[in-house]
This record gives C-alpha cells, structure tokens and sequence, in this order.
C-alpha cells in the first residue's frame, strides 16, 4: 500500500502584514515536514554559475529553518531516483535541460511541486526565436532580428547587413550572455558568424539598439505579480553586458533603483509584465532589455531562472524592495508548497 502525507493547507496572514516581506507566511511545522532539493550544476555553459547560485539558496534555506540538501549534478542520469525523497524542488540549473523546460516537464511527472516556471513557459522563454515570435505577435517591442537556421551563411549575412551596424549575435538556445557578441563593422560579421554556425548550427542576429540597459526583476506573491525596483547596468569596457561584465566584480556600474524618469521606469516596467504573462511565466523571472534614446523599451529576452549568486541581479533588485536574500529563497519555496495538493503520495 502506498504510503500518503497529510500536508496541511497553511493558515492566512493576520493583520496588515507586508505583502512581499512576508508572503505565504507559513508555520514552519507541517504535519509532516518538507524535505526540499536545491537542484543545481548541470551540463550547460552556465554551470559554474548554477553551483554558485545553488550554494547561496541552500545557505538561505538553511537559515531559515528548512530541510535542505544541496544535489549538484554533473549528469541527467538517475536524477528521477535522485529527487524521489524531496517534498519541493529549488530548481536553480541554469540554461541547458534544466532552464529549457525538460527538468520541469520530469518535475511535473514525477508530480513534484518546484520553484519557477512550468515546462512550456520555460521552453519558450529559452527559446529565443519563439520567443521573439511572440513578443512580435503581442505588439511588444523588440529589436530587429533575422534567424540562421543553418545553410548557406554568405547569403545570410547578406541580409544580415541589411539591418544596420551595430549588430549583436547570439546563440538560439543559451543564457547568462553565452557567446554574445558586438558586430560594429562587416569585417568583424563573418568570423563570428561562422563561430556560432560550428558552435551552434544555428543563431539570431538582431539589430543593436542605442540606449540604456535595463533590466526587470518581477516576482509573484499572494497579492500578485510585482515588479522590483529596475536595474540599469553600464559596463565599464564597452556597451555590451556580456559574460565579463555579468561576473567580474567591478565590471559593470549597476545603479538600483534605475535612475529612469517615471514615464520610462512605466514603460519599462509595463513591457516586462507583459513579456512575463504572454509567456506564461511563474514565481519569478528577470527581463533583460534596452531603453532607446526615444524611450521606446525594447524587450531582449526573459530568464526564466535568473541567477541568484552574490552578484545577481535578482537579488539586488529585490534588496531594493525590502526583501532580504533570505526572505526572498524563503518566500518562493512557501510559493511552490503551496501548490501541493492537500494529499499526495509519496514516491
């Protein structure tokens, strides 16, 4: 006979208690207690990154009380077996399988309640052709672009250049700035190119767009979606915010709250809860995107998983709003308990 939990349905806040603060502030004694995976590692580009960011989560956890064990993964084999102990699965993999929607889909089978988005909205926001697809359907802005999907690539970049200098080339299916690259010139198109088409088989080439880097942190509680206090980045060493200018301290200025005007903080903040919503994203996700000298928002792409490493922007956006690092790993595991069913098997 199967063996089932009794998990109980947590009590309502009292009071005029702090929304973002103390979201789903649950008792920390459930009938039965929540063992939680802090999933992390993986095989992508990004691994060094996900270790780091897994660390700092199950280091918050455990702070705060919770049963926590940190799985750093190498490999995809066995990870069923692996997971089958845990209640809530802190998934923080990022790109690869464990962002694209694959590690969701095992999760949603094995009927795993997790932290983020579910296996389509995931997929999509990874995907950055589809993506773009859908931002050009909802009528937001995003800059102009071209796909490669293989092929001939001379006649490619032909029209490629018919965009207009600068151009920014980038890997279909990657994150964290994977592989980006600044084209200023046509004699520095073809040897990137060509880079991306061993690399990758297939890639965007999207027009540069002048302005300023901004980027929305949106975060869901029990009074809905919220956006945190923008982030504006300026990398000190070009006007890209590229791999280096992400992890190297001192790289990059970033200036939270963004020092935007409040007509461009609204339409920043409007196009990036729209770009979370038509994806169908969940609990969190950061918007990348660039303010245009005119003021246009241009929206880049939505990371489903965002970083949470010492120097993450998730994290600092949501410090500007109040919200401790601790507070914030705390309220998103109470966000993906909450969605158990009141009775579930185990194993």
């Amino acid at each position: 006979m199967v063996a089932k939990e009794r998990v109980l349905p947590p009590p309502k806040p009292k009071g005029g208690t702090n929304a973002l603060a103390l979201a789903f502030s649950f008792v920390k004694d459930w009938a039965v207690r929540a063992r939680i995976a802090v999933l992390c590692g993986g095989t992508s580009a990004e691994r060094e990154i996900s270790l780091r960011s897994g660390k700092g989560v199950h280091a918050a956890l455990v702070r705060k009380g919770w049963d926590a064990d940190l799985l750093a993964i190498d490999t995809f084999d066995g990870l069923p077996r692996r997971l089958a102990p845990y209640t809530v699965v802190f998934n923080i993999l990022h790109g690869g399988p464990g962002e694209d929607g694959t590690v969701q889909l095992l999760l949603e089978l094995m009927g795993k309640a997790y932290v983020g988005s579910g296996p389509l909205a995931s997929a999509l926001a990874m995907d950055k052709v589809e993506a773009k697809k859908a931002f050009q359907g909802k009528g937001l802005a995003t800059p102009p672009w071209l796909f490669f999907p293989g092929g001939e690539l001379l006649p490619f970049l032909e029209r490629a250049k018919e965009l207009g200098f600068p151009l920014v080339l980038k890997p279909r299916r990657e994150g964290s700035s994977v592989d980006v690259h600044l084209i200023r010139t046509e004699e520095e198109l073809a040897p990137a190119a060509e880079k991306l088409a061993q690399r990758y088989g297939e890639f965007l080439v999207e027009k540069f767009i002048p302005g300023r880097e901004v980027t929305a942190a949106l975060l869901e509680t029990d009074e809905g979606l919220r956006v945190l206090p923008l982030v504006e980045l300026r990398p000190k060493a070009g006007e890209l915010f590229d791999w280096t200018a992400k992890y190297t301290p001192g790289a990059c200025e970033v200036l939270c709250p963004a020092p935007l005007s409040p007509e461009e903080a609204a339409r920043v903040e409007g196009a990036a809860r729209e770009a979370f919503l038509l994806l169908g994203c969940r609990d969190l996700a950061r918007v990348d995107l660039r303010l245009s000298p005119e003021g246009v928002a241009y929206v880049l792409e939505v990371n489903t998983l965002p970083g949470m490493t010492e120097l993450s922007l998730f994290p600092r956006a949501a410090q500007a709003a109040g919200l401790s690092y601790d507070d914030l790993v705390d309220l998103l595991v109470r966000r993906a308990l909450s969605r158990l069913p009141q009775t579930r098997q185990i194993g």
